[in-house]
């Protein structure tokens, strides 16, 4: 076998240096690809659940009290649902007819507060005053798929009033990873649970 002669060498020698220079300039640029997204923890799907029970409670507490519940609410919307960045599936529990999906900011905040005229038929969910609302994630084991960032939950919601009675409804929550950080959901779609005629 003949030996390579020095210039050849040479050659070879700048073709591979050449080669690892081009490796360790696309290094950085794959490590910082913006396209990858942030996985979302479970403890944050859990908290953005349990905000959305607060928020629901603090609106009916500030109603009751006289005090700007529609600003409240309004910013309970902003804080958890993605209408601002993105697109936003809403098919509330009591929702209907031609208004069954709120794709709207308008459209939702009518819903928990009612008193639009575009939605006439909606008296305020939050304005039924619950004095504590709690969830769960039953739909399998632990009920929440997180998929980079985006999560599902599906389970139930239960809601009580200041007479202590408790109504429960189906939910499917699907929450985005916005741009600030926040989960926000881009999915919400609940429903009293079906009761067979009799």
């Amino acid at each position: 076998m003949q030996l390579l002669s020095s210039a050849s060498r040479r050659i070879v020698l700048r073709t591979m240096l050449a080669s690892l220079a081009c490796l360790t300039f696309l290094v950085p640029v794959v490590a910082a690809d913006p396209a990858k997204k942030e996985t979302i923890t479970e403890a944050e799907v859990n908290s953005a659940q349990q905000a959305w029970c607060d928020g629901l409670v603090k609106i009916g507490k500030v109603h009751k009290e006289g005090g700007d519940y529609k600003a409240v609410a309004t910013q309970v919307i902003h804080d958890l649902y993605d209408y601002n960045d993105g697109k936003v599936f809403f098919k509330p529990t009591l929702a209907f007819g031609k208004n069954t999906f709120r794709s709207t900011k308008e459209g939702a905040l009518s819903y928990f507060v009612g008193g639009s005229k575009d939605f006439p038929e909606d008296s305020g969910f939050a304005l039924k005053h619950w004095v504590k609302v709690r969830y769960d994630n039953n739909a399998t084991e632990n009920g929440i798929q997180i998929h980079g960032d985006i999560a599902i939950t599906m389970g139930n919601v239960y809601l009580t009033n200041a007479n202590g009675d408790e109504v429960m409804v189906d939910k499917t929550f699907v929450f985005r990873k916005c741009k600030d950080g926040k989960l926000r959901l881009c999915v919400h779609k609940s429903a009293l649970p079906f009761e067979p005629a009799k």
